[in-house]
């Protein structure tokens, strides 16, 4: 009887010592794996940016899915222009004298595709609807763009976003939880990672610069 206590007692410590264990290095694990994922997502984030940027400077409006942003990319050009100070001569009624104009001549030089121009030799763009993570990249980022007053002026603006839930899809409910929750100036603020923004003019995003600096 007294080994079998002995067991017993020995089992429940290894027990509560795993647990105790797993509550210490479970959360720091947990956020290894977040950054990780939440800085694939960001990087494509960051493709959709360019690509949504180059499309509002060709067609005046950014895309609202991901089908017409992608065929943008595979068929539109950029103009290439040359701007070039100038002047001339031109009488004036009003001195009776010849005076001198300065203007701005724009030359158009050519174009140049804009898939060359952004991406390269790269076809990562075909995929930048899906979200980059193993299990999920079958979903796909929610887009949406829309033109907004702002001070009398009509803007164009966009917005992509994912929730967190579907990033961290396999992860403890409970840290996720927590994470949805977060207030910090380091931290992905709030349940989702947002591009843009439908009542701002803005194409950031609302994740911390060291994001950016990840590759």
């Amino acid at each position: 009887m007294k080994i079998g206590i002995q067991i017993v007692l020995w089992v429940a410590s290894i027990f509560f010592a795993y647990k105790i264990y797993d509550s210490i290095n479970g959360p720091i694990k947990f956020n290894e794996e977040k950054n990780v994922r939440y800085a694939k997502v960001i990087n494509r984030l960051k493709d959709i940016r360019t690509a949504q940027i180059a499309h509002r400077d060709v067609k005046g409006v950014f895309s609202n899915n991901f089908d017409s942003l992608i065929k943008f990319i595979d068929e539109g050009q950029f103009t290439l222009i040359e701007k070039r100070d100038s002047s001339f001569l031109e009488y004036d009624r009003t001195y009776r004298i010849d005076m001198l104009r300065e203007i701005i001549v724009i030359d158009t030089l050519g174009t140049v595709p804009v898939k060359d121009s952004l991406f390269g030799t790269s076809l990562s763009y075909k995929n930048m609807a899906f979200i980059p993570i193993e299990g999920v990249d079958d979903q796909k980022f929610e887009i949406a763009a829309k033109v907004i007053d702002k001070n009398g002026y009509k803007v164009p603006v966009f917005e992509v976003k994912v929730k967190k839930n579907v990033i961290l899809f396999d992860k403890n409910k409970d840290l996720i939880k927590q994470e949805n929750e977060t207030i910090a100036v380091d931290g992905v603020n709030g349940p989702e990672i947002i591009l843009g923004s439908l009542s701002n003019v803005s194409t950031n995003g609302n994740w911390p610069t060291f994001f950016d600096a990840k590759q």
